[in-house]
């Protein structure tokens, strides 16, 4: 039978096979990298994403054959290193997933390699710390350590310091609030507010704040709850949900995320059963749960009945507005806005629903820029990819200063900061996210 040499129908992503003792396999792993390896050299359609393609290739290139055969074996988690998990060369790319037969899927593969990696201990003491979110965070946001930890962030002189530990003393830092969402709004926000069902929407949302939604930008979240309430949508805060686990899928301790998965699925479960559908602000952090989690546990039925329930904000808003249930009072225009479409929410599939929404409010001109931002959670803040994630972001920066916009931002926070960072190092615009802008657009 003739091989395809490439497929037009749409990825058929399979499970993740974590569990199986050959996934860990130091034999079958490489095997299978020098396979799909060169099914990538010969195509090089995803040489534009990120640097685990150039990598690739600059090895292939520099090997004594000018194939993947030629390259030192040792060298393949070089590849892997460069890898951040936006899945846009599975999504958006590749010609070669299921159902095609060469069956090939960059972004597990490289996420069975970390998993390799993270059961050899081969992960970096900084690595293991800056993804544990939680503990990380609840500690940066205490009273008093906050100021601290803030003011260490600008301090050059300290920066400098915490190059020696692997932060790059230039990487855009997250603030920290001791005032956190959690403590700023009550439990339920609209209560009072009758729930009114759309075809797909029960008419009530249950929040994930995230570990980010509540240390790093509760602000975010308190516009967005506004948006929510304005369009007659009561509230629910979950307070006590644990980290997503993206910040561990990307280090490969998958073990860690099926007991982050485990202590947040009552809550989320109980939720739905009250009738709520859940939204969360961080496109990662929907990812985890709409695609990277079913796909981690493909017989779970609790996994299942989350992933049916649970939205993208703007995604959510969308279906609404279709039914008639989104109010489009906006007191004002945003003018010109500059639009970085998440890569998260992107491999989600659902299309452009923050730019469809934007478009609803009178006199904005949406400039909608569909390019990696190249900061990822960790890797933009990493002494040794700060530079390489100021390289990808390069190309939305130059889109953002060709449009003019009168204001920019991302559904990514941590994007819109890398942004801001390129635009201007030495006085950094601010990002805005679109929830922001919807929520200024509304005047409440």
């Amino acid at each position: 039978m003739a091989i395809k040499e490439g497929s037009l129908e749409a990825p058929d992503r399979q499970p993740l096979d974590w569990k199986n003792p050959e996934f860990y396999d130091k034999d079958s792993l490489y095997s299978e990298l020098e396979r799909v390896f060169d099914i990538c050299h010969g195509c090089r359609r995803c040489v534009s994403l990120c640097d685990s393609f150039p990598t690739l290739f600059d090895l292939v290139d520099e090997s004594e054959t000018f194939e993947v055969d030629g390259v030192d074996k040792d060298d393949y988690m070089n590849v892997v290193d460069q890898c951040y998990l936006c899945d846009l060369c599975a999504e958006t790319k590749c010609p070669y997933l299921p159902p095609h037969e060469w069956a090939l899927d960059f972004p597990h593969l490289m996420l069975r390699a970390k998993a390799y990696k993270h059961q050899q201990k081969d992960t970096k003491w900084r690595d293991r710390l800056i993804t544990s979110t939680d503990p990380i965070f609840d500690t940066l946001s205490l009273p008093g350590i906050a100021q601290v930890a803030n003011a260490a962030a600008a301090s050059p002189t300290l920066r400098k310091l915490a190059d020696k530990v692997g932060i790059h003393p230039d990487a855009p830092i997250p603030t920290f609030h001791s005032k956190t969402l959690s403590r700023r709004v009550a439990d339920e926000i609209g209560s009072q507010l009758p729930a009114n069902p759309g075809k797909r929407t029960t008419g009530k949302v249950a929040i994930y704040i995230t570990c980010y939604g509540d240390h790093n930008e509760p602000q975010v979240v308190e516009d967005m709850i506004s948006v929510f309430n304005h369009n007659g949508i009561p509230v629910k805060v979950l307070k006590d949900a644990k980290c997503c686990g993206m910040p561990k899928l990307e280090l490969g301790d998958l073990k860690k995320v099926e007991k982050l998965k485990d202590a947040n699925l009552p809550m989320f479960l109980a939720a739905i059963e009250a009738g709520y559908d859940i939204i969360a602000p961080i496109p990662s952090c929907v990812l985890m749960y709409k695609q990277e989690l079913p796909l981690m546990f493909p017989d779970d039925d609790k996994v299942a009945t989350v992933r049916s329930a649970f939205f993208d904000p703007f995604e959510y808003l969308m279906f609404r507005h279709k039914d008639g249930l989104v109010q489009t009072d906006f007191k004002q225009s945003l003018g010109k806005v500059a639009y970085h479409v998440a890569c998260h929410q992107r491999v989600q599939n659902f299309g452009m629903k923050t730019r469809d929404f934007l478009n609803l409010i009178p006199d904005t001109e949406v400039t909608a820029i569909e390019r990696c931002s190249g900061h990822d959670g960790t890797y933009a803040v990493k002494s040794e990819t700060y530079e390489k994630a100021k390289k990808i972001a390069r190309p939305v920066v130059n889109r953002v200063k060709q449009a003019e916009p009168d204001t920019f931002g991302s559904d990514c926070p941590m994007a819109g900061r890398l942004i801001a960072d390129g635009l201007d190092e030495n006085n950094p615009a601010n990002a805005e996210h679109p929830l922001s802008m919807v929520r200024r657009a509304y005047g409440v």
